[in-house]
Order: structure tokens, then C-alpha cells, then sequence
């Protein structure tokens, strides 16, 4: 009887990943179910009994104060309030709205009522947020770029601070001379907490001006920012909905420029946060890798004692150096894949082409260079990943780990 073929790297990673989202939604639920049920349930009591003391103190019907109540709801649905706002639909009204339709915020606070206008909204939306995202990605490889610039930087002067490196030494073909500069990349973990550290400061520099400005409080501005960045955009906190504010012109720009920095600089940890989240996974598939399987369990003990090189094994050898883009630089860690022993003639054929792959690498990593680091030409276009995921394999060190 024919068995089933296990699963694959990546479909375990994508099975486990489903799993934990799945737990953690329902974590969530059950949390905020728990905090905020309670008050909801209060607020409908409140509601009710103000609704009904109202209707008997001015002797109106329950029906014709609903009747009203809806009439009302609609009116706010529609941009109308009792207090004098903005207008929702001039000039800087309709630039807010379709910056929060290409960026996916949706603050809903403003919606097309026409049906030309939301015809109109889903070929806009179309190609303005295909366009956005793209915007994005390019800002993650030029952020990514500056602090592996910044950080070589510095990897350099340590360098020269602890005579590893010559006090002459410049930038340029002498780099793949220096052997503790080959293959260097900037870590994951690094450039996460430089995002994080950037992305706390640009939320608080933020929220001081909403609480100057709008009058919130700094809980609710830290809110509204958190909400705004992530491009979650509830719209229960909305900025710049007043008719007038002081130094009003001065005050858009800044709202602009936060909520456009904001949302870039939050792009750019979610994606950085979502390679640790991949790392974690595969060192969980890692754990649990064949221990449902004894059969395959001892026959990679009875492997890891072998002392010989099997038939093909330089030529998978060789394949799993050059898929590796340059990770492994000594005999020792390309033997940990196999177990086995490997000539001389072998190590010097693997150590040339991972050289040569990390010195590729650390050039387009420090300069912008183009990214082309696959050298397996019988790969598809795909193979090295798509977009911001791409990106960041292509540019930190701890995710060749997993590709």
C-alpha cells in the first residue's frame, strides 16, 4: 500500500503558522470579550433607562424617539454633526480620504454616498493601494539599506578599535581581503529594535502633538497612533476634524508627515517582527522534526556514525552550498547536514563558491546593489521569496537560515 508523503518544510511552517493565529485569535477574543463585555452590557442598561425616563418626562412614544434616533444615526453616518466641523468633502477633506483609502487605514469617517463616487472609489483603490504598497517595500529596501550602512559602519570602527582591522583600510575590493568582514550582514534583531526604538519615539513625538492639539489624552493618542500606523484605522479617534485649529496649516503638514512616517516605519517592523515570528517556527519544526518517525530517527543515527562519502554525495554537497547562500563558512558547519567527512579537494571547491557568495552578498548589503544573490539558475523566478519577505532574506543575516 502506497504511504502519504510527509509534509514539507514549508507547509509545516504554514500549518503551524495557521495553528497559532488561530490560537491567538482566539486569545484574543476571549480576552477582550472579558474586559469589555462587561461595560457594553452597562452602557446598554444606561441607555435604556436614560431612553425611557426621556420618554415619559416629555410624553413621547418609544417608537417616534427611535424614529428620531435613526434619523439621527444616518445624519452622522453622513458627515453631519451637532458642533461645527470641517467640511468632509473640500479640497484637503477629499486628499485625507483617498490617503486613507491607498493606505488602507479606512478611518470611515468619510465615505462616498453617490454611486458614481464609490464606482469611481473601487478603480481608484485598485491601483492607488497596489501602488501604496509598492511605495512601501521600496522604503523597507532603502531603511534596510541605510542601517546595514550604519552598521557596517560601526561593525568597522569595533573592527579598528580591536586591531582586527588594518588603520588604513578603505572601503571597496579590499573588503573581500579582510577575512572578518566577509559575508558580514546586518542582524535581524538589531534592525528590529532600531525600528521599534524609532517607531516608540516617532508614536510619542506624535501623540504630544494630538494631545496639544486635539485635546486627547496621552492614553488615547498613543491609541490613535498605534491604530493610524498599523493601518487598522477603527475611526473611533479621528485627527484633524475641527472647522478651525491654531497654526491650522502648520498643524496638517505635521499630521501628514507623522501619519505617512508612521505607516512606513510600522511597514517596516511588521515585516522585520514576521521574519523572528518565521525563525521561531522553524526552530519549533526543528524540535518536533522526526520524532513521529523512529525509522527516520535511527537512520539518521546510524548516518551521523558513517565515515565515508556515499555515491552523489559531493554533488548534493555542492548543491546545498550553493542554496545556502554563502551561510556556511567552515567543514565543520557543512557537515552538520550530513554527518560525514569531506577531502580536502571537496572543502576547497565548497569554501570557493561560499566565498564568493558572501562577498557578493556583503557588497550589495553595505552599496544597494541589486539583490540577485541566487545563483541556481534552475530555479524559478519565486524561489527566493516575493516582496517585503524577499527583501528582508535577501538583506539580513539570520534569515538564510530558513530559505
Amino acid at each position: 500500500r502506497r504511504r502519504l508523503a510527509p509534509l514539507n518544510e514549508d507547509n509545516g511552517r504554514f500549518l503551524l503558522l495557521a495553528a497559532l493565529i488561530a490560537a491567538y485569535l482566539s486569545a484574543g477574543a476571549t480576552v477582550f470579550s472579558a474586559l469589555e463585555s462587561p461595560s457594553e452590557a452597562a452602557a446598554q442598561l444606561r441607555w435604556n433607562r436614560t431612553l425611557h425616563n426621556f420618554s415619559r418626562i416629555f410624553n413621547i412614544s418609544l417608537p417616534e424617539l427611535r424614529a428620531f434616533l435613526r434619523s439621527y444615526e444616518a445624519a452622522m453616518a453622513a458627515g453631519i454633526r451637532v458642533d461645527a466641523l470641517r467640511p468632509r468633502w473640500d479640497f484637503p477633506g477629499a486628499f485625507y480620504f483617498v490617503g486613507t483609502v491607498v493606505s488602507t487605514i479606512g478611518f470611515g469617517m468619510t465615505t462616498p454616498a453617490t454611486v458614481a463616487g464609490k464606482v469611481f472609489l473601487i478603480v481608484y483603490g485598485l491601483f492607488g493601494c497596489a501602488g501604496t504598497i509598492l511605495f512601501f517595500n521600496l522604503f523597507l529596501e532603502r531603511i534596510i539599506s541605510l542601517l546595514a550602512f550604519i552598521m557596517k559602519a560601526c561593525y568597522e570602527r569595533q573592527l579598528r578599535r580591536s586591531g582586527l582591522l588594518p588603520p588604513n583600510f578603505r572601503k571597496g575590493p579590499a573588503v573581500s581581503g579582510v577575512g572578518s568582514l566577509v559575508g558580514w550582514k546586518p542582524s535581524v534583531y538589531h534592525v528590529m529594535l532600531i525600528l521599534g526604538i524609532f517607531a516608540i519615539a516617532l508614536s510619542c513625538c506624535a501623540s504630544a502633538m494630538y494631545t496639544a492639539v486635539e485635546g486627547w489624552n496621552y492614553i488615547d493618542s498613543l491609541y490613535y497612533c498605534f491604530v493610524t500606523f498599523s493601518t487598522i484605522g477603527f475611526g473611533d479617534l479621528v485627527s484633524n476634524q475641527n472647522a478651525v485649529y491654531q497654526h491650522q496649516g502648520l498643524y496638517r503638514f505635521g499630521n501628514f508627515m507623522f501619519i505617512l512616517m508612521g505607516v512606513c516605519c510600522i511597514y517596516s517592523l511588521f515585516n522585520v517582527i514576521s521574519i523572528v515570528i518565521k525563525q521561531v517556527l522553524n526552530w519549533v519544526l526543528k524540535k518536533f522534526e522526526c520524532r513521529c518517525c523512529p525509522k527516520c530517527h535511527k537512520s539518521s543515527t546510524r548516518l551521523s556514525r558513517r565515515n565515508a562519502i556515499t555515491p552523489g554525495a559531493r554533488l548534493r554537497r555542492h548543491n546545498v552550498a550553493r542554496d545556502a547562500d554563502g551561510q556556511y563558512d567552515s567543514d565543520t558547519e557543512g557537515r552538520r547536514l550530513s554527518g560525514e567527512m569531506i577531502s580536502m579537494r571537496e572543502l576547497t571547491a565548497s569554501s570557493k563558491v561560499s566565498l564568493a557568495l558572501l562577498q557578493k552578498q556583503l557588497s550589495e548589503t553595505a552599496n544597494g546593489y541589486p539583490r540577485n544573490v541566487c545563483i541556481n539558475t534552475r530555479q524559478n523566478g519565486f524561489s527566493a521569496g516575493v516582496g517585503a519577505l524577499a527583501i528582508m532574506n535577501n538583506r539580513l543575516a539570520e534569515t538564510s537560515d530558513s530559505r
